[in-house]
């Protein structure tokens, strides 16, 4: 019997530091490799396209898997046991999986999901890792700009939990093999351990709390864990229960349901859009300004690449309220265009105009 493929799935909201986590795994990965499959938020595939852009020879486009279909635990049949499938069944399967949910996605679903039959005899769950904000709980948030993650739930129409943050944080530790505190060189070493001791307190016995700073954790580490997290649900059940369960049998109450999630969503109360513009000179002063006309406006979450003059690589920029984290993550390709591409987030009513104006200048 051929052996199971092993797969991690990393949670976490909205600017714990995922993506950027991900990426250093992929960066020091000793020549494993490794399928992703991303749980995209927004218009611009930003956290895809940062992943493809790794530059690893083992990591290939075809190896990066988007699902932009909405949260990933409201659309297991449809879009993420296909693309497991879809993974899986290629002549040149990988070595292990990554999925990164896009954070408001429950656990629990998703890892159930692997017991489903066409997955089950090839797939196992690794472990489940939980990626935190070190900053932003230490003070009492569970996320940097938890605005920003609100903006992303009310834009996704496909979730069929409302769930509040402190619920699901909860129910993301209750699941977690693994907690990372990343960020934690914004904390201190002392107030890091010490956030790492209040939440050993609060997880499962055994579930490992690391501190991390950029997501720097050795894939020997994060790999290899070997749970088989699937077969042992009853450990790492929900601490709330959110999904409405609908009954094929029984039209009427769908149709209600479905009415009362599209209500409670109230997803037009957001926005967001994609600027582009030609390259910019100083990537310094632009991100000065970029943090400006988030102030200004009051733009949630701002993320996408810039083309820098008389620069080879390409310029990651993301930005949660009023952090920015700006890098070079990759050469541009020939016959790629040498432009800037922004997603910009927020509540409806934005300033569009006066934004790429800004933006653009």
């Amino acid at each position: 019997m051929a052996q199971k493929i092993p797969a991690t799935v990393v949670t976490g909201f909205l600017g714990a530091g995922k993506t950027t986590l991900i990426r250093h795994l992929l960066n020091n990965a000793n020549g494993k490799r490794i399928a992703l499959i991303i749980n995209e938020f927004g218009d611009l595939g930003v956290d895809g396209e940062i992943l493809r852009g790794c530059g690893i020879e083992n990591c290939r486009d075809d190896d990066v898997v988007e699902l932009s279909n909405g949260c990933i635990c409201c659309t297991v049949a449809e879009d993420f046991l296909p693309a497991m499938q879809k993974l899986v069944e290629r002549p040149d399967a990988p070595d292990h999986i990554v999925i990164e949910t896009s954070g408001l996605a429950l656990p629990q679903p998703l890892v159930r999901a692997f017991n489903w039959p066409d997955i089950r005899t090839r797939v196992t769950v690794d472990g489940v890792v939980a990626v935190v904000d070190g900053p932003a709980l230490s003070e009492g948030r569970f996320a940097a700009n938890e605005a920003a993650v609100d903006a992303q739930r009310e834009a996704d129409d496909t979730i069929d939990h409302e769930t509040p943050l402190s619920e699901l944080f909860e129910d993301q530790l209750a699941c977690a093999d693994m907690v990372v505190v990343n960020k934690a060189d914004l904390l201190g070493s002392a107030a890091a351990e010490a956030l790492a001791t209040k939440l050993r307190s609060e997880v499962r016995a055994g579930v490992s709390v690391l501190h991390s700073e950029m997501g720097a954790v050795d894939a020997a580490i994060l790999l290899g864990l070997g749970v088989g997290a699937e077969d042992d649900m009853d450990g790492r059940h929900e601490v709330h229960h959110h999904h409405h369960h609908h009954d094929d049998d029984d039209d009427d109450d769908h149709d209600d349901d479905d009415h009362d999630h599209e209500h409670a969503h109230g997803h037009d109360e957001f926005e967001s859009f994609v600027v582009s513009r030609p390259e910019i000179a100083d990537p310094a002063a632009f991100a000065e300004r970029v943090a400006e006309v988030i102030r200004t406006h009051d733009i949630l979450r701002l993320k996408g690449f810039a083309a820098v003059s008389g620069k080879p690589m390409r310029l990651t920029v993301q930005a949660v309220g009023p952090r920015i984290d700006s890098y070079f993550d990759r050469p541009f390709t020939a016959g790629e265009p040498r432009e800037t591409r922004l997603v910009v987030i927020g509540q409806a009513g934005l300033d569009r105009a006066a934004i790429e104006k800004a933006l653009v200048a």
